[in-house]
């Protein structure tokens, strides 16, 4: 009798497990079915002989307006919608708010073919701010935004009033410290892998620093139903070429070029860095200190002031909502 109960136990764990993921959500190829904080827009151009759409919210100020537009740039990982408390503080201190998803990303197209470069992400975001006849903007970047938004401060220097950069990956340059080359072949392969527990795993080490609260599962269930919805395959795809661009377009050496007040914003418990799972040990001990990669960047740049989050991880705008906007505020309304 013992033996039948625990089969019975075990099978109806094993029927309870199977229900929760058949019923986990899967959202289309472009986020349909994913709820966004503000009105989504659809930005359609055509780039390399395609038609394209990038989805982006655009959020007029709450409070008094102050005449000045912010451009938020999203992470690997992340959409337009993560920046949701954000957008809620800019916006109640009078900014007008742009946070388009890139092109591979999110609400935006997944082509079947892209040459994906950061200085093609710069000028899709370009021609969308063109389009919305806006003419110089503070551009706010975070993770693999912070190099897109690098990106775009060097090619648009006259366009960009101030360059704030979170916790930005490509503060080191990871092939040149003896991290391995990936295929694009292999990052297909692996990122068809993705799953809500491993998602959730890494995100509670790099983002939390192990401190995991209930709001972040919305974001677990975002990025989790994006990559197992109808359109894995063409979403896997995109997500391998990123990452190759990612890894072999480094911003590292072109710091010292930048001539944009820039603000670097450091969660210094953060170790985010692209390959080390695959890094000898030798390798992966030199990667991903940002307690130490933000001091050295804020000392390559010129005009750039350091303000750090000590012990929190790669996310400080999600980890700590109001803190982080207290001082990026502050980072704003500096001269």
């Amino acid at each position: 009798m013992l033996r039948i109960s625990r089969c019975a136990l075990l099978l109806g764990a094993l029927i309870s497990f199977g229900a929760a993921a058949d019923d986990a959500a899967k959202y289309g190829q472009e986020l349909e079915g994913f709820h966004y904080p503000y009105p989504l827009q659809k930005f359609t151009f055509s780039s390399q002989n395609q038609s394209l759409s990038m989805g982006y919210m655009d959020v007029a100020p709450s409070g008094e307006a102050n005449g000045q537009t912010v451009v938020l740039m999203h992470g690997k990982n992340f959409c337009g919608a993560t920046w949701e408390d954000t957008i809620k503080g800019l916006s109640r201190a009078g900014y007008r708010v742009i946070a388009p998803d890139q092109i591979g990303f999110c609400t935006s197209t997944k082509p079947s073919y892209y040459q994906y470069s950061f200085q093609q992400l710069a000028q899709n975001t370009h021609a969308l701010l063109e389009k919305l006849k806006i003419d110089k903007v503070t551009v706010i970047g975070h993770s693999t935004g912070g190099m897109l938004a690098t990106r775009y401060a060097l090619m648009y220097p006259q366009a960009t009033q101030r360059l704030v950069m979170i916790n930005p990956i490509g503060l080191e340059d990871w092939k040149a410290k003896g991290v391995p080359w990936r295929s694009i072949d292999q990052w297909y392969q692996r990122e068809l892998k993705t799953s809500a527990e491993g998602i959730k795993q890494y995100e509670l080490k790099t983002y939390y620093v192990g401190r995991w609260k209930p709001q972040y599962d919305r974001w677990v269930d975002m990025l989790a139903g994006l990559n197992n919805g109808p359109g894995k395959q063409r979403v896997a795809w995109n997500s391998a070429l990123i990452y190759d661009m990612i890894f072999t377009q480094p911003v590292y050496y072109e710091f010292k070029d930048l001539q944009t007040p820039t603000t670097l914003m450091i969660g210094t418990a953060d170790t985010t860095a692209i390959g080390s799972d695959i890094a000898p040990p030798e390798v992966k001990a030199q990667l991903g200190h940002y307690n130490v990669l933000g001091k050295q960047v804020a000392q390559l740049i010129p005009h750039a002031t350091l303000v750090e989050f000590p012990g929190m991880g790669h996310a400080p705008q999600m980890e700590e909502p109001e803190k982080f906007n207290q001082a990026l505020l502050k980072a704003l309304s500096a001269r």
